[in-house]
């Protein structure tokens, strides 16, 4: 079970309590799971029973202990743990694990992207801002370096998940093509009807001498209200560089399957009882923070996930392949689809920001 799979459990059990006459409430659009915090424990936690209190009328921890009933039980979840005013924590089965690296590698690098619309952008479409079935977003931007290329990897992750977009631009120079892969669609004014939608704090020096990667990174990594730093620690390949752990996290991944290919295996999903649960929670996590990325034109959010996820793999992969004269088993074949579905994760996310994810590094 993934995390919008659990979400929409949570929704689910909060609809039966209503129906059953427990709870007076309407039913929210979402429920958000995340891993648990302090004090909490299992796979994932989720606050709706804080959320449902006061319209409910009655304490959360109440709420609670009348949605639980719903939660245990259910295909999926083997326990339901209530902690402090009233978080559910939610224990999965074991088979929970192998099904999320199954829908990563079938997805491939486009786990997590929504269905993208048969249409071809539509520059005379009305403006949406939210992009509803086939109505395009339409993106501008001032004469700013950084500000296209925030607004081309917003335009990246608005059409993962289906948006129709277009983008434009008071300015724009041709080298910026050529040096950091950006686009627009028009350079002009800003239409009347539409003010500057993306205005990030401008790099303070020209970061084009990086190259393409590493200066798009060190633009879309910090938010778009904090200055981005320019400078050669961008280039670094040592742990101190975040660009270097998520793109080394990647090679490694690949370098494992070639590595298993040589031994005679291959990756076969499957139960990895010491699989890390930061790492399955951000691969899991990944759909939620790009639709995220996507809802709040937050490309800087899908960078800094990419890190969680490079910094939960890495001491992972060392455990994947047979030690000394070991034979290759189903657990070592298991942990190669885990490793290979962080390096889906890692290589789907790059592309988004359009950073290149080279199998060798």
């Amino acid at each position: 079970m993934t995390p919008a799979e659990l979400s929409s459990t949570v929704l689910h059990a909060v609809r039966r309590a209503v129906d059953a006459g427990e709870l007076d409430v309407t039913v929210p659009a979402r429920a958000v799971v995340a891993p648990p915090g302090p004090g909490g424990c299992g796979d994932y936690a989720t606050n709706i029973a804080l959320q449902l209190a006061r319209p409910a009328g009655q304490p959360p921890y109440r709420v609670a202990e009348v949605l639980r009933p719903y939660l245990v039980g259910v295909d999926g979840v083997a326990d339901v743990v209530l902690t402090g005013p009233g978080f559910l924590n939610i224990s999965l089965g074991g088979a929970a694990p192998a099904a999320l690296v199954e829908e990563i590698l079938s997805a491939g690098t486009r786990y997590g992207h929504a269905d993208a619309p048969d249409a071809p952008d539509a520059p005379d479409a009305p403006d949406a801002p939210d992009a509803p079935d086939n109505s395009v977003v339409r993106l501008h931007c001032p004469h700013d370096l950084r500000a296209v290329v925030v607004a081309d990897a917003v335009a990246r992750v608005l059409r993962c998940q289906g948006a129709l977009v277009r983008v434009t631009a008071e300015g724009f120079d041709r080298e910026w093509t050529a040096a950091l892969g950006v686009r627009v669609d028009g350079v002009g004014p800003a239409p009347v009807s539409l003010p500057v939608t993306v205005r990030p704090v401008p790099a303070p020096a020209d970061p084009l001498p990086l190259g393409r990667d590493a200066a798009r990174w060190a633009l879309l990594h910090p938010a778009a209200h904090d200055r981005p730093r320019i400078g050669d620690e961008h280039l670094a390949q040592r742990e101190g560089n975040p660009l270097f752990r998520v793109r080394y996290a990647h090679a490694r991944s690949r370098a494992l399957t070639r590595n298993a290919a040589d031994l005679g295996f291959a990756a076969e999903p499957g139960p990895v009882p010491d699989a890390p649960q930061e790492l399955l929670a951000a691969l899991g996590d990944h759909p939620r923070v790009l639709a995220a990325a996507a809802a709040h034109r937050a490309p800087d959010r899908i960078a800094r996930h990419l890190v969680a996820v490079a910094d939960a793999a890495l001491p992972f992969l060392p455990t994947v392949l047979p030690r000394g004269g070991e034979k290759p088993s189903a657990a070592h074949r298991a942990r190669l689809a885990l490793a290979e579905a962080a390096g889906t994760v890692l290589a789907g996310g790059l592309t988004l920001l359009g950073i290149d994810a080279p199998d060798h590094l």
